[in-house]
């Protein structure tokens, strides 16, 4: 049986705009327990921010976090999926780029959501080390 992204797909994705400091989404990413945040311009996707952006292009870099935006952390060269596309297309595209995360765009290409490495690994073989890992919950 075919299955699509939208079936293992994180939906709802939190979005911020881009002039939003770093601190204010990696406390975002704290709180909601979440490794990746879309950056839009109203209903635009410009780009995602992950957890290690943050770290590797804004603070390591010695920039206040206060006043460091998220645009100049997030990776703005996307490649997307659709959520009606087959899951083999968002490994295929994962591979070819490599990345972990990929932002899911409606046929507007509006963000829908995020499908991550760890969600392919839960779904595809759970009783993998990554399958496990991921599923599990995080310690607070």
């Amino acid at each position: 049986m075919t299955q699509h992204v939208r079936d293992v797909m994180t939906a709802d994705p939190k979005t911020v705009e881009p002039q939003t400091s770093v601190q204010t989404v990696a406390r975002m990413m704290r709180d909601e327990n979440i490794g990746a945040v879309l950056v839009a311009e109203g209903e635009r996707l410009r780009g995602l921010v992950s957890d290690r952006d943050l770290v590797v292009r804004a603070v390591a870099e010695g920039g206040d976090p206060d006043r460091t935006t998220v645009a100049q952390a997030c990776s703005e060269d996307l490649v997307t999926v659709g959520p009606d596309d087959d899951l083999v297309v968002a490994v295929q595209v994962m591979r070819e780029h490599s990345v972990r995360r990929v932002p899911v765009v409606d046929q507007e290409s509006h963000p829908v959501g995020i499908v991550s490495l760890g969600d392919l690994a839960i779904e595809r073989d759970p009783d993998s080390a990554l399958g496990d890992i991921s599923a599990a919950r995080p310690n607070q």
